[in-house]
């Protein structure tokens, strides 16, 4: 089986001032599938924040392997990882990461204005991605004028824009209240439905429990990868 996502015995060091090693990640061994919907838990501290880093190629390992799609990431340059980026992975952010003085529809047009599109094709898309999350009436507003749940659904449709086969979400829901955190939780539900792959980082155990399988990490080792039918993943 060809995996989306294949990491082998990949370690994360750090040194200290005394430069002894510290392992943010070690021998870590994940794999999904494509269309999946898996979420990776661990508290403060336990590498899941680097594992992101990781999986979205915003770093590199310092050894072992990451292969994408089949291609082999680990060991890229930051210009060919920020390709991968581009084409593969559409990100969600605990803080939106909008730009304050564009629109909602601006907002999710910049992804598309990096990748040569032509302005009239890229707004339409952007326009459909905004309807598709419920923002229709709302895409000329700007994140001031919007509600934390409408800024983290104008992130989702900017993720989307580029219609990448993975979304990674990082606490997407940590800055929301209940209802606009059930709100992102039933779109990130129905992208999923539609075949796109999610990989959902938190803390919260009962936003987890949202995915079809949960990866839990601590001290830089994944210690369970249970499905929701409780069976261990293989």
């Amino acid at each position: 089986m060809e995996y989306l996502i294949n990491i082998k015995d990949v370690c994360k060091v750090y040194y200290n001032t005394s430069s002894n090693k510290l392992y943010a990640l070690n021998n870590i061994n994940l794999k999904v599938c494509k269309g999946e919907y898996v979420s990776i838990v661990g508290k403060s501290g336990s590498g899941k924040s680097t594992l992101m880093n990781i999986l979205g190629c915003l770093d590199s390992p310092t050894s072992g392997e990451y292969f994408l799609n089949g291609q082999l990431v680990s060991g890229m340059n930051d210009r060919k990882l920020s390709e991968i980026r581009n084409i593969e992975i559409g990100f969600i952010f605990q803080s939106f990461n909008l730009i304050s003085t564009l629109t909602a529809l601006e907002n999710v047009e910049l992804p598309l204005i990096y990748r040569g599109m032509a302005k009239h094709k890229r707004i339409q898309i952007a326009k459909n991605s905004l309807i598709s999350v419920g923002l229709g009436s709302r895409m000329h507003h700007k994140p001031s004028q919007m509600s934390g749940g409408q800024q983290q659904r104008v992130a989702i449709a900017r993720a989307i824009a580029v219609n990448p086969p993975i979304i990674l979400a990082d606490e997407p829901t940590g800055n929301l209240d209940s209802k606009s955190s059930e709100d992102i939780i039933s779109i990130l539900k129905d992208l999923n439905n539609n075949g796109k792959t999610i990989i959902l980082i938190t803390h919260d155990d009962q936003i987890a429990k949202e995915a079809f399988r949960i990866v839990n990490i601590n001290d830089g080792k994944v210690i369970s990868d249970i499905c929701v039918d409780n069976k261990i993943v293989s």
